[in-house]
C-alpha cells in the first residue's frame, strides 16, 4: 500500500496555500492562489466568496500536480478568521461579500451598542471586547443594510458563517457548520459553555436559525466535492482558525508556551490552564477542541509589519535596508508608537493616535528606523506581559511569520522580553498545524509521535540586562500613555523633546 500523504489548506486573506506533507511530517508539495479584495468606501474591506473557493481549487491542483491524489488520506483547513458571509442554503450561492476581518464599517455600530452592561454581557459571555474587528457586529450590519438579506433569512434561506463554514459549504449545504475555534471569533458564542449564546444574538439582533452547528475542530465535516484532483469523498478531519493552527504547528501544547505571529499585525497567542480571571487587554478564544476545548489567550496587535512598512516609506528606502540600518543602530530614546487606527491588545483603544516622541534636532534616519523595530517588539512584550499574568513566567515564545525572518529583530525581541526565542524554519505554519491535526485525527501519527515530529527551528537566547530591559519598558509606557491621553490630534503626530 502506498504510504499516506495528508493536504492541507490554508485560506488567508491575500490567497491560499495548500501543502502535501508525508507520514514524518515533511513538506513535498505546495500551491499557492493568490486572492485579491476590494475597498468600495474608506474603511470597507470586501472579499468574493467565489474567488475565495476558487483560489482553492487552484492552489489544490498545483499542488497536486504531479503527485499522486489517491494517497491523500484526510484533508485540513485552516482560515482567515472574523471574516463572514451570508449564502443561501438551498442554492448554495453566496447573498452579499465576504465582510473582512479587516473592515472598520461597522465602528460607528459599535458604538450605538455601546454601554457599561453591553460590554459587560459581550466580554464576559464571548471572552472579546466589543470591536468592529469581530463578527456578530459585522452580522447585524449585513442584515440591516444588505438588499435581500432579510427576505433570505424570512424564507428560511439564509445561513452566516465564517471562511471555513463557507468553505465547507462547497463541500456539502446540507447541514452547514462551523468549527468551534473560528465560531469563539464571532462574539455570538458563549466561551466557556462552547454554545450559541441567545442572549449575545439577542443584542445583536442575529436570529440562531441563521448560524452553522457548532463542530469540534476533528468534526465531522462534510468530504471533499469538487475539489480536484482529489478524489470526491476525501475526509476532512480538521478545521482550525489560521492562528490557532500556527500553535499546534509549533507544538505549544502546554499553558505557559506562546507564539507570536509577525505580519501586518501581530497575533500573540497562548493555552490557558482555565477561562476565568484573564486579563481585560486579551482576548479569551478556543485554540481547538478534539475531545475538550483547549481555552487560550490572544492579543491582536494592528500594526507591526505595517509599522516597518510605513517608517521605511518616510524614510525612503525598502523594508530590509530600513531593518538593516535599524539592526546596527541605537534609538536615542525616539519613540514610535504606531497607533495608526488606535491600539489593539492589550489595550483596545480606538482613540489612541500614532506617535513618534522624543525627537532632538539631531535624530537621524537610523535612530528612527531603530525606533519602528522596538514599537514591534514592545507591542508583543505588551501582550506576553498580560497573558503571563495567567500562566505565570513565559520562558519561550515560538516565532513565525514574515518579520521574523530577520534575525536583529528576533534577537530584540529575546532581549526585551529576557526569554528564549524558537523562531520555526517552515513558512507554512498554518497548513501545517491543520496537517498535524488532521494526521492526528486519520491515525497517521498518535500523539506521542505527533509530539516528536521533527520543528526545524532556530533558537535565540536573550543578552540584554533586566536593568535595559526595565528602562527600555518604562520609556515605551511613557509614550503608550502620551498616545493615549486625548491630548494629542487625532492624526499622526511629532513630538520633540
Amino acid at each position: 500500500m502506498a504510504a499516506p500523504l495528508l493536504l492541507a489548506i490554508d485560506q488567508g486573506t491575500s490567497g491560499t496555500k495548500a501543502i502535501l506533507v508525508d507520514g514524518v511530517g515533511a513538506i513535498i508539495a505546495r500551491g499557492h492562489a493568490p486572492v485579491g479584495e476590494t475597498h468600495p468606501n474608506p474603511g470597507w474591506v470586501e472579499q468574493d466568496p467565489i474567488a475565495i473557493w476558487h483560489s482553492v481549487q487552484r492552489a489544490v491542483a498545483v499542488c497536486l500536480d504531479g503527485q499522486d491524489a489517491g494517497r491523500v488520506v484526510a484533508v485540513g483547513l485552516s482560515t482567515q478568521r472574523e471574516s463572514i458571509v451570508m449564502w443561501d442554503r438551498i442554492t448554495g450561492a453566496p447573498i452579499t461579500p465576504v465582510i473582512s476581518w479587516q473592515d472598520q464599517r461597522t465602528a460607528a455600530l459599535c458604538d450605538e451598542f455601546r454601554s457599561p452592561e453591553v460590554e459587560r454581557l459581550v466580554r464576559a459571555r464571548s471572552g472579546l471586547p466589543l470591536d468592529p474587528m469581530f463578527s456578530a457586529i459585522k452580522a447585524r450590519w449585513l442584515l440591516q443594510t444588505h438588499a435581500g438579506a432579510m427576505a433570505a433569512v424570512r424564507d428560511g434561506r439564509a445561513v452566516i458563517g465564517t471562511i471555513d463554514s463557507w468553505l465547507l459549504s462547497r463541500f456539502s449545504n446540507d447541514d452547514p457548520v462551523i468549527e468551534v475555534g473560528n465560531a469563539s471569533r464571532t462574539q455570538l458564542l458563549h466561551v466557556a459553555d462552547v454554545t450559541w449564546d441567545p442572549d449575545l444574538l439577542e443584542v445583536f439582533g442575529v436570529p440562531a436559525a441563521v448560524l452553522p452547528r457548532l463542530t469540534r475542530s476533528t468534526g465531522p465535516f462534510p468530504s471533499t466535492r469538487g475539489l480536484a484532483p482529489v478524489p470526491d469523498g476525501t475526509p476532512v478531519m480538521a478545521v482550525m482558525g489560521d492562528s490557532h493552527s500556527a500553535l499546534f504547528a509549533h507544538g505549544a501544547f502546554a499553558p505557559g508556551q506562546i507564539k507570536a505571529t509577525y505580519g501586518t499585525g501581530s497575533s500573540v497567542m497562548g493555552l490557558i490552564a482555565r477561562p476565568d480571571a484573564l486579563h481585560p487587554g486579551v482576548c479569551l478564544t478556543i485554540g481547538w477542541q478534539m475531545d475538550r476545548p483547549a481555552f487560550a489567550a490572544e492579543g491582536n496587535i494592528r500594526a507591526t509589519g505595517a509599522a516597518l512598512r510605513w517608517m521605511a516609506s518616510i524614510l525612503g528606502m525598502s523594508v530590509d535596508a530600513m531593518t538593516e540600518l535599524g539592526a546596527r543602530s541605537q534609538s536615542r530614546g525616539a519613540v514610535l508608537v504606531p497607533g495608526f487606527t488606535g491600539l489593539g491588545a492589550p489595550w483596545w483603544d480606538r482613540d489612541a493616535v500614532g506617535l513618534l516622541t522624543n525627537l532632538s534636532l539631531d535624530t537621524t534616519p537610523a535612530e528612527l528606523a531603530r525606533a519602528a523595530l522596538e514599537a514591534v517588539v514592545h507591542q508583543v512584550a505588551d501582550v506576553v506581559a498580560v497573558i503571563g499574568d495567567n500562566v505565570g513566567t513565559v520562558r519561550d515564545l515560538f516565532t513565525d511569520g514574515g518579520p521574523s525572518r530577520n534575525d536583529a529583530l528576533m534577537q530584540m525581541q529575546a532581549d526585551l522580553l529576557g526569554c528564549t526565542v524558537h523562531r520555526s524554519a517552515a513558512a507554512e505554519l498554518s497548513a501545517l498545524g491543520v496537517a498535524h491535526m488532521a494526521g492526528l485525527a486519520a491515525g497517521v501519527w498518535s500523539e506521542a509521535a505527533l509530539r516528536d515530529l521533527p520543528r526545524p527551528r532556530d533558537t535565540i537566547l536573550p543578552r540584554e540586562t533586566g536593568d535595559d530591559r526595565a528602562a527600555q519598558r518604562a520609556q515605551w509606557q511613557a509614550a503608550i500613555a502620551r498616545a493615549r491621553s486625548g491630548l494629542a490630534c487625532r492624526s499622526a503626530t511629532i513630538e520633540t523633546a
